[in-house]
C-alpha cells in the first residue's frame, strides 16, 4: 500500500524582496484561478500545496515563506520531483528568500540542499484516505463515472441486482482503458491488534499502568490549578474581530467544494505546556495510524489531510488541512465530535477559550472558539487541489466501488454496489 507523507518548509524572506514575493504569489493565485497555472500537475504524486507568509510571528521577526504540500512516497523522490519539474516556480519564488543558490549554481542538487535546510518534521499528519495515491484516486473516480453513465443509459427492467452487477463488469473489463481495475487493492482497516496489544501490555504491568494514571491524574490538577485557573483569554467575540480581516480569509473561501486552513498560535509558556501539547498529538497520532483509517478523524467525515507542526524551538504550532464543505461547518464538526481534542491540543496555545482539567470548557464555548480560530487564522497566498470537485467520502466510496466491481456478488451485495451511485 501506497504512503502519504508531508512536507513543511519556513524560509526567511529576503526583506527588500517581500513584496515582490507576494505580487508573484497572488499571480500565482490568479492563474490557479483561471486555469492557466499548471506547475504543480507536472508532480504527479501531489495531492495538496499552498504558500503562506508568515509576517514577523516567529522569533526571527523576519518574513518566512511557508510550503506545504500532502504527497504520494517518500521525501527524496518528493523533493527530486518538485526541484527537477518546477525549477522555473523554485527560482520564481525562492530567489526572494534569503540564501537561495546564485543563476549560475542552480541545478536539481543545490535547489534539493536549500529545501532540506528548511524542513520542519511534523507532530502528527492526517490521510483522510489513506493508501490512496494520486493516480488511483483520479483512475478510480473515472472509473466510477464510466460505470454511472452506462447504468443511466442502460435498460435494466427485469434484472437482478446481481444481474446487472455482472453486466456492468463485463462491459468495464470490454475497454483497456480500466485494465489497471483488475489488480486487487487493499482497503486499510483497523489496526485493532495494535490495541490489543497496548491493553495487554497495561493489564501485565498494571502496577506501571496504575503509576502512569496515578501521575496523569496528578499532572492535570496541577496543570488546572497553577494554570488553567490563572488563564485570561481576550475573550474574542464574532463581532470584536476585524471586518477587513473576515473578509480578506473568505475572499478565498467556499470557490469550490474544498477548502483550506492555515493556523499559527503561540504556546503558552512553561515547559508542562510544552510537554502535554506534545503527549496529546503522540496519542493523537497513534490514533491516526491505526484507528482513523476510513475517512474519519473523530467522526468528521470531511477531511482529506490535516497536520500539527511544532515551530520556532516549540514555541508556536501551524495548523494545515484540507476539508470538504464551509469553514463555519468544519469547525461546527469539530465542535460537536471532537471538542475534547480540539480543547486538549490547543488549550495549551495563547488566548484560546479557558479550559478545565485540559479536555473540558475551551472548544464548548462555541461563540469564543469561532472568534479565536478566526483571530488566528493566516491567509493562504497560494493553494492548489489536485482534485477539488472531490470529497473525501467520492474518494473512499470509489475505492469501495473498484473493490466490488471485481468480485462475485450476491443479491444482497450487488443491490449494495448499486446504491453507490
Amino acid at each position: 500500500m501506497a504512503k502519504q507523507n508531508a512536507i513543511t518548509l519556513v524560509t526567511p524572506v529576503l526583506p527588500a524582496k517581500r513584496d515582490e514575493l507576494e505580487s508573484r504569489l497572488m499571480k500565482i493565485r490568479a492563474d490557479l484561478a483561471s486555469g492557466v497555472f499548471n506547475e504543480f500537475e507536472k508532480i504527479d504524486t501531489l495531492h495538496y500545496a499552498r504558500y503562506v507568509l508568515l509576517d514577523g510571528q516567529l522569533s526571527n521577526a523576519k518574513t518566512n515563506l511557508v510550503f506545504s504540500s500532502d504527497y504520494d512516497g517518500d521525501l527524496d523522490e518528493h523533493l527530486l520531483s518538485f526541484t527537477t519539474n518546477c525549477a522555473d516556480l523554485m527560482d520564481h519564488l525562492y530567489e526572494c528568500c534569503d540564501g537561495y543558490p546564485d543563476v549560475s549554481n542552480r541545478t536539481s542538487q543545490t535547489r534539493e540542499l536549500y529545501l532540506r535546510k528548511w524542513h520542519n518534521k511534523d507532530e502528527a499528519f492526517y490521510v483522510g484516505a489513506p493508501g490512496r495515491t494520486l493516480k488511483q484516486i483520479k483512475q478510480e473516480n473515472r472509473l466510477r463515472d464510466h460505470i454511472w453513465e452506462h447504468l443511466h443509459k442502460g435498460k435494466w427492467d427485469g434484472k437482478t441486482a446481481k444481474e446487472v452487477h455482472s453486466e456492468v463488469r463485463e462491459y468495464v473489463m470490454k475497454n483497456p482503458e480500466f485494465a489497471w481495475a483488475k489488480e486487487k487493492i487493499s482497503i486499510p482497516q483497523l489496526k485493532w491488534w495494535n490495541f490489543v496489544l497496548v491493553i495487554s501490555l497495561a493489564i501485565v504491568l498494571f502496577p506501571l499502568t496504575l503509576l502512569v494514571a496515578l501521575v496523569a491524574g496528578i499532572w492535570l490538577l496541577v496543570l488546572h490549578f497553577k494554570y488553567e485557573r490563572r488563564d485570561k483569554p481576550l475573550g474574542l467575540t464574532p463581532s470584536r474581530l476585524d471586518a477587513k480581516l473576515i473578509e480578506t480569509m473568505e475572499e478565498y473561501e467556499d470557490h469550490q467544494n474544498q477548502n483550506q486552513f492555515t493556523q499559527i498560535v503561540a504556546m503558552k509558556p512553561g515547559w508542562m505546556r510544552r510537554i502535554t501539547i506534545q503527549a496529546i498529538l503522540l496519542y493523537g497520532k497513534f490514533r491516526i495510524s491505526n484507528e482513523f483509517v476510513h475517512g474519519e478523524l473523530m467522526g468528521i467525515p470531511t477531511i482529506h489531510f490535516a497536520r500539527w507542526v511544532l515551530l520556532d524551538n516549540k514555541k508556536q504550532v501551524l495548523f494545515f488541512s484540507n476539508f470538504d464543505g464551509s469553514w463555519q461547518q468544519y469547525l461546527g464538526d469539530f465542535i460537536d465530535k471532537s471538542g475534547w481534542g480540539l480543547t486538549a491540543i490547543f488549550s495549551n496555545t495563547m488566548n484560546f477559550p479557558k479550559a478545565r482539567y485540559l479536555f473540558w470548557g475551551g472548544a464548548y464555548d462555541e461563540e469564543h472558539f469561532l472568534a479565536w480560530a478566526r483571530h488566528t487564522q493566516i491567509t493562504s497566498q497560494v493553494w492548489y487541489s489536485a482534485y477539488p470537485h472531490l470529497s473525501i467520502k467520492n474518494v473512499t466510496t470509489n475505492s469501495i466501488i473498484r473493490s466490488e466491481l471485481m468480485r462475485n456478488l450476491n443479491e444482497h451485495q450487488a443491490q449494495t454496489f448499486l446504491n453507490r451511485f
